[in-house]
């Protein structure tokens, strides 16, 4: 037994000095080390030997079978390390190879008409002011004529907070009193503004309605403005947005903050003004809302209405966007789906 012993220490220690992946080490264990293994058996059949050699073979019997134990995990050790070379030499990247294409983000189709926008009212006169998303019930509604139970405000779906009398702003509209009060001066000095920003709805979600959408309000007080005014301003840039060679047109509408209003339609850009189902065969497409300033919007602003007057308009950018490209699904907007927002 011991001979056996002794020449299966050798013949492992051999054998495991050609072991050179994990797979002839997983093969070497289980021969040698295993349940069934060379040397797991010998030290299984110490009980037939004579009482006077078992405790010697079992102390000899333990010294290989830990010493086995220790080759192998220092092989363990190396074969890993070996592994690891060869992946880390295979994996080697070759600086001569043409880098792959990173793909380049672009900016939301929101975005980028907004920036339109910018662009042809700064060209105009215009500039940007910016009003908050958080408004008070007073600055969203009763400053621009509409008093609590005013049947008017059925036309905003309202997001109330829970604290009373704070609201979501339902439309970019109580800039207009904002901006009168920060850049007018208590009322002596004329202004031209756009109000860009998100406004709030509380609509079903469908495809023409979302509880969120970009609006860009607009505001022009000084003396001696007209309808005529407002007219030949809305029709500038509805050809510089949608092309010098298309009509536009005014009809008569009601909002509460304006009088006389109206709602602009500019000639169908699919159609020519044929009719289509994009324009329900109307030949014309809706864009904005206007009007001449309530008097009372602009003495809510700090501006005495029989020295000044002024108008305002609302413009809806995705809806602008549907109307120039023809996307028939608002949704899309807020969905992040890259096969849409990487056609803009």
């Amino acid at each position: 037994m011991q001979e056996k012993l002794g020449a299966a220490h050798l013949e492992a220690l051999q054998e495991l000095g050609a072991v050179s992946d994990s797979e002839a080490l997983r093969a070497w264990e289980l021969k040698y080390l295993g349940k069934k293994g060379v040397v797991t058996e010998l030290v299984r059949g110490v009980g037939a030997l004579p009482k006077e050699e078992r405790a010697e073979f079992g102390k000899r019997a333990n010294e290989v079978k830990q010493a086995l134990e220790l080759a192998y995990a220092d092989r363990e050790q190396l074969v890993k390390d070996q592994e690891l070379a060869r992946d880390l030499e295979q994996g080697e990247i070759d600086v001569t190879l043409p880098g792959r294409p990173r793909g380049i983000g672009g900016l939301h189709p929101s975005t980028t008409t907004l920036r339109e926008f910018y662009a042809i009212w700064a060209e105009m006169g215009f500039q940007v002011f910016r009003s908050r998303d958080v408004e008070t019930d007073e600055m969203n509604f009763e400053l621009l004529n509409i008093p609590a139970h005013h049947p008017a405000r059925d036309m905003w779906d309202t997001f109330h907070t829970t604290t009373p009398g704070v609201v979501l702003r339902t439309h970019t509209s109580p800039g207009q009193i904002r901006s009168m009060r920060e850049l007018g001066e208590n009322g002596t000095q004329p202004i031209r503004v756009i109000l860009p920003g998100m406004c709030y709805r509380y609509e079903q979600v469908s495809v023409r309605s979302e509880i969120q959408f970009h609006q860009v309000e607009g505001v022009a007080i000084g003396k001696h403005i007209h309808l005529t005014d407002l007219k030949g301003t809305i029709a500038e840039f509805a050809r510089r947005m949608f092309g010098a060679d298309k009509d536009v047109r005014f009809r008569s509408s009601y909002f509460p903050f304006t009088e006389p209003s109206m709602e602009v339609d500019v000639e169908c850009l699919l159609c020519g003004g044929k009719g289509c189902q994009m324009c329900k065969y109307s030949g014309w497409l809706e864009i904005a809302g206007c009007g001449m300033m309530h008097p009372v919007v602009l003495q809510n602003g700090g501006y005495d209405p029989r020295e000044w007057s002024g108008f305002a308009f609302g413009m809806g950018v995705e809806r602008m966007i549907n109307l120039k490209y023809g996307v028939k699904d608002i949704r899309y907007y807020w969905g992040n789906d890259l096969r849409f927002l990487e056609q803009f």
